[in-house]
């Protein structure tokens, strides 16, 4: 099954009993364009339902700039835990949130230059 964000298709290239790993458009055999999915059940206990955590990692070879090797790897990792329980509503404003400050300026200028204090 393919995937498509940012109106790039991914497809399912590697399956795991918990994960799926993905290549994108611009894999080849020298460049990395790798998204893997996985997640991880809830353990409950007596006392607590327990959270299932997911995860999405994306890794893409670029070409550098300046840089003392000619190409290396940006990796990508967003991982997310939720407690069993968690209203639908509530887990869709985390994303809405965590989508929106990774497409802000504050989050593009943490990666361009490093600055966390505003």
């Amino acid at each position: 099954m393919a995937l498509t964000v940012n109106a790039k298709t991914y497809a399912a290239d590697a399956f795991g009993s918990n994960s799926v790993g993905y290549i994108g458009p611009l894999k080849t055999n020298s460049v990395k364009d790798d998204l893997v999915l996985r997640r991880t059940a809830a353990k409950p206990t007596k006392l607590f339902s327990g959270v299932s955590r997911a995860q999405a990692k994306l890794t893409r070879t670029h070409t550098l700039t300046g840089a003392l090797t000619p190409t290396f790897e940006s990796i990508s990792d967003v991982q997310v835990s939720i407690p069993v329980g968690t209203a639908a509503a509530d887990i869709d404003a985390i994303c809405a949130d965590l989508g929106a400050y990774i497409a802000s300026t504050a989050f593009k200028d943490l990666l361009k230059t490093q600055k966390i204090n505003f």
